[in-house]
């Protein structure tokens, strides 16, 4: 085998770990991002059950602190929006690397295949 094909090996395999690890990282990102979609939509839905009389606590450190209700609720739009955006952004990076992953591993079999066929002819 040369010694050429298993550098170029190496360094693909190497490459696509690297690539395997950056794509578990935005999954991660991902998951956290659907829990904090989830949570900030559930207490938009609590809103709309609020009456004008209600009061509205915000936690801030270990400390409740009385908040306006209008001034709540456009807190929790404008957190939406943002996690929308943010999910957004994060679903193009899991295309891309997804992208990079596959070409990469298209890459990996066709080295191996090359080494294989260098390979074939002696073992005959």
């Amino acid at each position: 085998m040369s010694a050429a094909l298993q550098e170029r090996l190496q360094a693909a395999s190497a490459e696509f770990q690297k690539i395997q690890a950056e794509l578990s990282a935005v999954v991660d990102a991902r998951q956290k991002l659907d829990a904090q979609l989830s949570e900030n939509e559930l207490v938009k839905k609590e809103f709309t059950s609020l009456t004008p009389d209600n009061t509205v606590y915000k936690l801030v450190g270990p400390v409740l602190v009385q908040q306006d209700q209008t001034e709540a609720k456009q807190n929790v739009d404008t957190r939406l929006g943002f996690i929308k955006g943010e999910i957004k952004r994060v679903e193009g990076q899991l295309k891309e690397l997804g992208d990079k992953s596959d070409k990469k591993k298209h890459e990996l079999v066709e080295i191996q295949a090359a080494i294989q066929q260098e390979t074939a002819p002696t073992a005959a």
